[in-house]
């Protein structure tokens, strides 16, 4: 399953090298140069993880941090900063509680809500495990490792699907269209949101790949297929029984 992350930064080609880790490790990575562009892609669909440069926090993307810490759909957004160094300071303390004057980087992205602080030239493979490690501590996802839904059982750990006790294979795409429909109960899902959950920002086909792949996983869900309703002119609602 790709996560989505936001990298917003006006200078992003700094973090060239990380883009590209995250690219190759499934995240599908869009890159927004003003705090207002990252507002506008958070309105538009989902976002895993908002990864934030030292250099865009001026007053607007401090104003910002702090707007989605307290309100809004993104309160609970996991935000990554990321450092131009491990000694770097900002000129806005005061913004973070402590005054006029300079203050450490670091500190003042926790004190503004970042759950994570990255240094631009540490290394990759470290880089990419405390990411990791941020999506698994904030993420919502369940904490059994097996989600049920009447006659369905999809095994998180080892990634497999059972209905009535039989293990009926499915492709990875059709298993994260599924985990997809068994994490948002009774929620109506359009087909540009599970393609952003199940393929990614940057994928450029035809929307209609959703309605294929649902109608691959019902055709082997047989008789649990029941529980996933069509929307009309929007997309699909998992109805649990």
């Amino acid at each position: 399953m790709k996560y989505n992350l936001i990298y917003a930064a006006r200078e992003p080609n700094r973090a060239s090298v990380l883009l590209e880790a995250l690219s190759r490790n499934n995240f599908s990575v869009t890159v927004a140069r003003r705090a207002k562009e990252v507002q506008g892609l958070l309105a538009q669909g989902s976002c895993d993880l908002l990864l934030l440069a030292q250099e865009l926090m001026d007053e607007e993307g401090i104003s910002f941090l702090k707007a989605i810490r307290s309100r809004g759909f993104a309160k609970k957004l996991p935000v990554v900063a990321l450092l131009e160094s491990p000694d770097a300071l900002m000129d806005h303390g005061h913004e973070a509680g402590h005054g006029q004057g300079k203050m450490s980087a670091r500190l003042a992205f926790f004190q503004m809500g970042a759950d994570e602080c990255l240094i631009a030239n540490q290394d990759i493979q470290e880089c990419l495990a405390r990411i990791k490690a941020v999506l698994r501590r904030t993420l919502p996802h369940p904490q059994e490792e097996v989600l049920k839904m009447g006659e369905i059982e999809l095994n998180l750990s080892s990634y497999t699907l059972k209905v009535k006790g039989k293990e009926i294979p499915l492709t990875s795409k059709e298993l994260d269209l599924l985990y997809v429909f068994l994490s948002s109960p009774n929620r109506v899902l359009s087909r540009p949101y599970l393609i952003e959950r199940v393929w990614g920002y940057n994928y450029f086909g035809s929307p209609r790949t959703v309605d294929v792949h649902v109608r691959r996983l019902r055709e082997k869900l047989a008789k649990a297929s029941r529980y996933i309703h069509t929307i009309p002119c929007v997309g699909y609602k998992l109805v649990p029984p």
